[in-house]
């Protein structure tokens, strides 16, 4: 006897999934709507290619930047030093970081 591929999602499912999703339906809406897991949700409409990642904002409603090890590196690039010598200053806050970066990179 042949092994069937047990159907996860019927067609209707699908075209119902990707319907609500188009019409801004949360996808947690969605799922309490199918009857499936937030998880299955997501990674059916990733495998329908319709899936957008949520973007992510600062509190002040920017994007985010980089990380703070990141930002180093690139202050570290800028004046020409390995980052391991400037070792400490990711402590320093991301936004104190950032703005060092800008007007570095300014000049």
């Amino acid at each position: 006897m042949a092994n069937a591929k047990a159907v996860n999602y019927t067609t209707e499912q699908t075209a119902t999934v990707k319907a609500l999703y188009a019409n801004g339906t949360t996808v947690e809406a969605i799922a309490a709507t199918v009857g499936k897991s937030v998880r299955s949700i997501v990674a059916k409409l990733s495998r329908e290619g319709v899936y957008t990642k949520k973007v992510y904002t600062t509190k002040t409603g920017g994007t985010v930047v980089a990380s703070k090890e990141k930002i180093v590196a690139q202050i570290a690039n800028v004046i020409g030093v390995d980052a391991d010598s400037l070792a400490g200053l990711e402590k320093a806050n991301k936004t104190t970081l950032d703005a060092i970066l800008r007007f570095m990179v300014a000049e």
